[in-house]
């Protein structure tokens, strides 16, 4: 399930879009959900009908501990962010298998002080975390482990495990809670389903579609029924008709409020058999449960801890063929954890947008403004799938780039999986008609950089390179609604017709000196280095998908031409029209005032993005597909003849081609900067920004307006995008895997060839796949302890991370500050950072091939 359901866009009935303000936190607890529920470690059946999760009381909070608490948009000096610890520990793809860790503080929760502080800092400051607080200085806290053990597919055996880590004894209060997801208050057609008694130590849930299923639990102090309905008298001061309402079990645990009427009850859509304990210091209570299809009579016969201890070994024997074998344990441990958050974020997810826009939620009613607000064009949009969220707290939404990256590092562990959110998300039911692709739920139509056929190309050679056989069928699928998806491009995103693109923000936020996804008005056009990269990119990967699938099918050979052909006058838009700076060796957006271009001298990934667009065609292709072959040579030799731009080149042994929007002076150039320490180089990989920038801030003056931009390392200080995203100096894993890749491109067509400085100004001279090596180190490093035992994520927290049985803990965050890589923004990122998992493979395997290289020629030289 997901973490927040709270301050999403589809749970927003206001006429202004303020999800925020409209379901703040305070009411995830009283209040129903439209779309979705969320929880504590919790897991529903796939359409979430029936759900399950643990609420936790340790006797001092105001409100059970039911769900994850973070800030609003509104409330942090950063923007949004959760203010909790838990880790995802382990999953698998069957999730036969799966742990998870949440920390529960024994003094009362500092809510007010998280909200107090943060509200009170300014964005200069960092951000107020809960390790900030005090509460878990002395280790007066609860580890909560849940794991959940398969017997079968409708058969799950679910173990709590309260380990008290301070020095004293400390009372808890345990609520393992089965629900219903209401749909009938809003559904006139959904029978609403029931949980009945059927014994002391078990209840049947029934729903008209889902069946029958069964919880089976150890004996409790005591169980709870109640109605998952809409606590009306807190939302909105309407009194209530029954005391059974969604919040009834904080009343009755905390406040003794109905307690004996909620003991009494017998049926209801929510039920908790309640468990309280005193925990002595350093011990651990157990609380084993089963929720399953089937009348079982001896529902714990034998030892349930067995059928743990022998998934474990399960989930650890799968691993053990899917992480290289001569890497470090502790590497090992951190791809493991970064797969599992990966499979941990796939989540429930459903919006139809024309139901949203056209129905109430029964406190606001249908408005004007929304029927005319966000998303209002995406009436099409009807999404009822299991996404791979990008942080099921703070995105738990899907957003089209964020899974083009997931599904990379999900094809390591479930190439299945990866290739079916691929195809997912460009389905009718989310694709636009006009073949847009949409972007997050926070506005559809802005527009991400269109990575989605080079994600598709990278999880087909993943799974060939560890199965031996690529799926050209899944190619074949995904290239037929790509097509679509580049015509929009095409049509919408290239104002003037001259292969020179636009696109806004484009997934960057505040990389730009001023919101690119806003118009500045008539006079004023941008042409956006990225933007035309991206689609020099995109018309490469399309290019390299149709050779590959004409291999086996020739009648893609002529749309493999339609794209090398674009792909060319897109390399010749970018390197001729004004984006490339001679005396800067780098390339800039270019901003068109009454016909007069400027370029927007900023130093950023903007102009790294060119690298992004580099392919190698072998000549045995060319030799197999000789209407390809004809075609481009003509396209070649008319263009030479017309002194016209071409991008080829061709290596010395005649035997591969590569086409780069990059020619290699102007490459040798763009990796200067990017391997200089002073400029795009950090201890943790490529900066954002820059660092240029810190000491030389950027200013131009539009319309009397002046803008600025400077080297922003860590959190932002900008309020563009709510303030809780930094593109202008941080390290951002998706970019470094995209440089890293591209520079192992270009090191394999060059070899020996093309030697660079690394760093820059060092004296020593690397061959390109090196350097691609040493970044990727660089990364690397991020997740790796030093001698001292911390690691650069956990920056000024390592003190907490260093304590005993935490030593293995693991955050992946949403990007990396540039100076000193400690992490920042969402902490589960595991969308995009679990990349990190990839990169320790191709590290792995480069290491091995180096190894082997240096043997063989030592036993040569013998």
């Amino acid at each position: 399930m997901s973490e927040r359901q709270w301050g999403t866009v589809r749970e927003d009935y206001s006429p202004y879009g303020d999800a925020w303000h409209y379901f703040p936190y305070d009411h995830a607890h009283c209040r129903t959900y439209q779309w979705g529920e969320d929880g504590l470690g919790g897991i529903s059946d796939f359409f979430q009908n029936l759900c399950f999760a643990v609420a936790l009381w340790n006797g001092k909070d105001p409100v059970l501990k039911e769900r994850l608490f973070g800030l609003g948009n509104n409330e942090g000096n950063h923007g949004e962010d959760v203010k909790e610890l838990y880790y995802y520990l382990d999953n698998l793809p069957s999730h036969y298998y799966m742990e998870y860790l949440y920390k529960y503080p024994q003094q009362e929760f500092p809510y007010k002080k998280l909200l107090e502080e943060n509200r009170n800092r300014s964005r200069e400051e960092p951000e107020y975390e809960i390790l900030d607080t005090g509460v878990f200085d002395k280790d007066e806290y609860f580890d909560v482990t849940i794991s959940y053990a398969k017997q079968n597919a409708r058969d799950i055996f679910i173990r709590i495990d309260i380990h008290n880590r301070y020095y004293k004894p400390a009372e808890i209060t345990v609520l393992p809670t089965l629900w219903f997801y209401n749909r009938w208050s809003t559904d006139g057609q959904e029978k609403k389903p029931v949980i009945t008694t059927r014994d002391g130590n078990s209840v049947r849930a029934t729903h008209s579609r889902l069946g029958a299923y069964y919880l089976y639990f150890q004996p409790p102090k005591y169980t709870l029924f109640t109605e998952n309905e809409t606590n009306l008298e807190k939302v909105s001061g309407v009194p209530n008709k029954t005391p059974f309402v969604k919040d009834a079990f904080h009343e009755a645990v905390i406040r003794n409020n109905h307690l004996d009427a909620l003991k009494q009850k017998r049926s209801g859509t929510k039920f908790a058999p309640v468990y309280h304990y005193s925990v002595g210091p350093g011990e651990t209570e157990s609380i084993y449960l089963r929720l399953s299809n089937r009348i079982l009579e001896n529902p714990f016969n034998g030892d349930p801890a067995m059928l743990f201890q022998s998934r474990k070994e399960e989930a650890d024997a799968f691993y053990a063929t899917i992480l290289p074998a001569n890497i470090s344990r502790e590497m090992a441990a951190v791809q493991r954890q970064a797969l599992a958050g990966l499979l941990w974020s796939k989540q429930y997810y459903h919006y139809d947008v024309e139901r949203w826009l056209t129905t109430s939620d029964g406190l606001s009613p249908v408005n004007a403004g929304k029927l005319n607000g966000r998303n209002h064009e995406w009436k099409h949009l009807k999404n009822q799938d299991i996404v791979a969220m990008p942080d099921k707290w703070e995105y738990p939404w899907y957003a089209a780039w964020d899974l083009a990256f997931q599904s990379i590092a999900m094809a390591l562990v479930d190439p299945v999986f990866a290739k079916h959110q691929l195809l997912l998300i460009m389905r009718e039911w989310y694709m636009k008609p006009d073949g847009q692709i949409p972007a997050y739920e926070w506005n559809f139509s802005d527009v991400n950089p269109p990575v989605q056929a080079w994600a598709a190309l990278m999880v087909y050679r993943i799974e060939k390179e560890r199965s031996g056989k690529g799926d050209v069928g899944f190619l074949k699928r995904i290239f037929q609604k790509l097509l679509i998806n580049f015509t929009w491009w095409i049509n919408r995103k290239d104002a003037n017709g001259n292969n020179m693109f636009e696109g806004g923000f484009l997934g960057l936020d505040n990389i730009g000196v001023f919101n690119r996804s806003h118009s500045l008005g008539g006079e004023f056009q941008l042409e956006q280095a990225d933007g035309t990269s991206w689609m020099g990119m995109y018309a490469l990967n399309m290019m390299d998908m149709a050779l590959e699938i004409a291999m086996k099918d020739d009648s893609f050979e002529d749309t493999a031409t339609k794209f090398f052909e674009q792909f060319v006058l897109i390399a010749e838009a970018l390197n001729e029209q004004g984006m490339w700076n001679e005396e800067d060796r780098f390339f800039y957006d270019t901003l068109s005032i009454a016909g007069s271009p400027v370029q927007l001298r900023i130093q950023s990934i903007v102009g790294l993005t060119t690298l992004f667009a580099v392919s190698i065609i072998e000549k045995k292709t060319l030799h197999k597909l000789t209407d390809f072959k004809k075609r481009i040579t003509w396209f070649e030799n008319y263009r030479l003849k017309n002194k016209r731009y071409w991008p080829n080149e061709e290596h010395s042994d005649g035997e591969t081609i590569l086409l780069s929007l990059v020619p290699q002076k102007k490459l040798i150039s763009l990796l200067e900067r990017l391997l200089n320490e002073a400029e795009f180089l950090s201890p943790g990989g490529i900066r954002a920004l820059s660092k240029y920038h810190e000491e030389n801030p950027y200013t131009i003056n539009i319309g009397g307006v002046d803008y600025h931009i400077k080297y922003d390392p860590g959190d932002s200080t900008s309020d563009f995008f709510g303030g809780n995203s930094n593109w202008r100096g941080p390290v951002w894993i998706p970019i470094n895997y995209l440089i890293i890749q591209s520079i192992r491109k270009f090191g394999k067509f060059y070899g020996e060839g093309l030697l660079v400085e690394y760093p820059a100004g060092s004296g020593e001279q690397l061959p390109l796949e090196q350097v691609a090596d040493q970044l990727t180190g660089r990364v690397v490093s991020l997740f790796k302890k030093d001698i001292t035992g911390s690691r650069p994520l956990h920056g000024k927290h390592n003190w907490f991370y260093q304590k005993p049985g935490n030593e293995h803990l693991l955050l992946f965050y949403e990007y990396f500050h540039g100076d000193t890589a400690h992490g920042l923004g969402a902490s589960h990122q595991t969308g995009w950072t679990a990349l990190v998992a990839e990169l320790i493979s191709e590290l792995s395997k480069n290491e091995t091939a180096t190894t082997q290289s240096s043997v063989a020629a030592s036993t040569t030289a013998k």
